[in-house]
């Protein structure tokens, strides 16, 4: 007589593939064309900002005081555009570490086929991001050269929990500050409709990173998952160091020198940063990412 008992992993399989159907479902019903969504012909009008200005690094500075509204403006446009370059080049990371982990696996898997939708949309969100950081009249901002080769070792070793931990990191900052900008009358409407697109559709690709992480992690021993925390932090550092750029200030107008010292000891900002990140940490928290070593490079990045 045939068992009727359902082992352990065909569940485990069975759930995952239910949530990547549901994932496909969603994306079928809600997603968007950036190209016909977003208003890419009215010209920029400068009397808006680019991002919400209490999310700018000068914000609650006493150079903030100082400048003029119009300055403000040019700042927070020329932020909101590296925000969007960086985006860029950490997609591409992303990408490439997604399409590697479903090299040669089962297409009519569910989960085979959700991931190339994320792919999809990501290559959709780098154009877009490129386009509004043309029409915000930014030149292209790239993290600095030895960021940009770390990157290119990461995407190319990283594998498993760090991959998919690192894409969860990288989505979550960018999600809580897009949130506020998209509902700020004070941005770009351009600008805003850019940010809710990438908000409903990044939602999807967070939850799938957030399953991925915690499936990955289900069976890891103590020193893979102590390794993994740290490789996971580090890249945690480097991305969201480099989403405002040094050059910035400059193509703002703003004196250089005086902008970054002021950034660099901004509480207004560190504090914003760490407040926007607690979800997260509570997420790789339970998943017992936080080590101490780990914990040093987040405090350092001020994520807590």
């Amino acid at each position: 007589m045939a068992s009727s008992t359902v082992r352990p992993e065909d569940q485990d399989r069975a759930a995952e593939q239910d949530v990547a159907r549901r994932l496909l479902d969603s994306s079928a019903k809600l997603s968007y064309d950036p190209a016909v969504e977003v208003d890419w012909d009215t010209p920029l009008d400068e009397d808006h900002h680019g991002a919400s200005p209490e999310w700018s690094t000068l914000y609650g500075t006493p150079y903030w005081d100082e400048l003029t509204e119009a300055q403000r403006k040019a700042l927070t446009r020329q932020e909101a555009a590296s925000v969007a370059s960086t985006g860029i080049w950490f997609e591409m990371i992303l990408q490439q570490m997604v399409l590697r982990d479903m090299y040669a696996k089962d297409p009519t898997d569910p989960r085979f086929q959700w991931a190339l939708t994320e792919v999809a949309d990501e290559c959709r969100h780098s154009i877009m991001f490129a386009r509004g950081a043309a029409k915000l009249g930014a030149p292209a901002y790239r993290p600095r050269r030895p960021v940009v080769e770390l990157g290119r070792a990461f995407k190319t070793l990283a594998f498993g929990e760090a991959a998919y931990a690192a894409i969860l990191v990288a989505e979550e900052v960018l999600d809580v500050m897009q949130r506020d900008w998209m509902r700020d009358e004070r941005v770009a409407p351009f600008v805003r409709t850019i940010n809710n697109i990438h908000v409903v559709e990044e939602s999807r690709h967070m939850k799938f990173a957030r399953d991925e992480t915690r499936k990955r992690l289900r069976d890891a021993g103590p020193v893979r998952r102590h390794l993994n925390a740290l490789v996971v932090a580090i890249a945690s550092y480097y991305i969201v160091t480099s989403m405002v750029n040094r050059d910035v200030y400059t193509h703002a107008g703003l004196d250089a020198a005086r902008a970054r010292a002021e950034a660099k000891t901004n509480e207004h900002h560190k504090s914003l940063m760490r407040s926007s990140c607690s979800g997260l940490m509570e997420f790789l928290a339970s998943a017992r990412l936080l080590t101490r070593p780990a914990m040093f490079f987040y405090k350092r990045a001020h994520l807590i």
